[in-house]
């Protein structure tokens, strides 16, 4: 006897082979998610090309600044729960010290992929020796939200919003779980518990957000930032974000995160168990629908 399954045979249609645009432009590499056909969610395919474009930067010693950035309407619209491109059940190489997830039975599989493709890659690209700015336009919802948060800083276009609706579906938020680290604690639960849209600028406020520009400057203005950060020192910009992280670290960051993955599976399993759907049957459609329903859209 074994407790493996056979994989699922899965009908995956990728819209492009190119998910993720990399270029150098004096010294700064812009990383930027091009699904926006879909919002720029992000499946496998996208978050394995994100991990690869984020070392090939830390790799290269002519990049001095690193930022990330969504082609088209949105920044990101979250995970891929919904397009021909989910990959869901496509095994693909390991780069963290995780067992491949396709062949693992019932919650194992979720907990096991999430845990690489998730939790895993964002903390390493937090700890990226150099500094990194989100660009962030339209919508960053749910693990949108996650891509911005690993980076130092965050500048937003005023037309920007922020929201991770995922206790829609019994879950408490997304993954890398930085909602009490971003946002003071009864706005975190605000945030979590409705669900609704937090604009750019009371964002700002809570100091989630660096700067707030308008749509037309938005690159402008990140372009300027970055060219700023790749003038500091090297080592010297490397090891104040070390410093800050530290402190985050002793406030209980990571290990808060990994507490709350655990009940984010627990929360998976439990729908799976209720309804047969770890995400409550809420597929991206689904989840669209509700969300503009309640920005009264």
């Amino acid at each position: 006897m074994t407790d493996l399954v056979e994989p699922q045979k899965v009908d995956i249609v990728y819209e492009t082979e190119e998910p993720v645009r990399y270029e150098v432009i004096d010294s700064v590499a812009w990383i930027t998610m091009n699904r926006p056909g879909f919002n720029n969610a992000q499946n496998g395919q996208m978050t394995y090309a994100l991990d690869d474009m984020f070392n090939r930067a830390v790799q290269d010693d002519g990049v001095r600044c690193i930022v990330l950035a969504g082609e088209g309407k949105h920044f990101s619209a979250g995970h891929d729960i919904g397009t021909p491109g989910r990959d869901l059940h496509k095994d693909f190489e390991n780069r963290l010290l995780i067992p491949g997830h396709v062949n693992k039975p019932a919650a194992e599989l979720l907990y096991t992929r999430e845990a690489e493709q998730y939790v895993g890659m964002c903390k390493r690209w937090r700890e990226a020796p150099k500094p990194t700015v989100a660009m962030v336009q339209g919508a960053c919802i749910a693990g949108g939200l996650m891509l911005a948060w690993v980076c130092d800083l965050i500048i937003a276009s005023e037309d920007a919003f922020f929201q991770d609706p995922v206790v829609r579906m019994g879950i408490p938020g997304v993954e890398y779980f930085a909602h009490a680290f971003e946002l003071p604690p009864r706005v975190a639960k605000e945030f979590l518990l409705l669900g609704e849209r937090m604009s750019a600028t009371r964002a700002y406020s809570f100091g989630m957000v660096n700067k707030v520009v308008p749509r037309d400057v938005l690159r402008a203005e990140t372009e300027a930032v970055a060219a700023k950060l790749a003038a500091q020192p090297r080592l010297g910009a490397w090891l104040t974000k070390q410093a800050v992280n530290h402190v985050e670290e002793l406030r209980g960051k990571s290990s808060a995160i990994t507490a709350v993955y655990h009940m984010h599976h627990f929360s998976h399993a439990q729908n799976d168990l209720t309804m047969g759907s770890s995400i409550a049957g809420l597929d991206a459609k689904a989840m669209a629908a509700a969300n503009k329903k309640q920005a009264g859209e």
